[in-house]
């Protein structure tokens, strides 16, 4: 069986181009982990959300992966790098429309083996976001 790839980098991709069309600012949910390179002091309960508008970082590059960009806190750079898998939702800030997704384990972003997808355990879930 061949490995197909994930949708969730390719949804994180619509859900922030819609923000960028219909004008609103793209916010990134994250759980936090080993991979995941923010500044430890804005992480609340293993969580951060952070504003990836185009206003507010800089480089942004949203690969299949892993996303990347620079962004100041406090006035300080920082470089960030999330791993698709650390990504628990996406939405617009001014109407809380978006996704959210199921926390996975990270893998480290020079793996070179993609991690195990969830085993499919009873019926799919949606979850309406307003």
């Amino acid at each position: 069986m061949i490995d197909e790839p994930s949708t969730k980098p390719y949804l994180i991709r619509a859900i922030y181009e819609w923000c960028a069309d219909a004008g609103y600012t793209p916010y990134l949910a994250v759980q936090v982990d080993e991979y995941t390179q923010v500044p430890a002091a804005y992480v609340e309960d293993g969580q951060i959300v952070l504003n990836i508008g185009v206003d507010a970082v800089k480089n942004l590059h949203m690969g299949n992966e892993d996303i990347r960009c620079s962004g100041r806190f406090g006035g300080v750079p920082h470089q960030l790098v999330v791993p698709i898998a650390a990504v628990i939702g996406v939405f617009a800030k001014e109407t809380g429309q978006g996704l959210v997704f199921q926390a996975g384990p990270s893998v480290p972003p020079s793996s070179p083996e993609p991690p195990e997808p969830p085993s499919a355990t009873g019926r799919p879930q949606l979850k309406v976001v307003k």
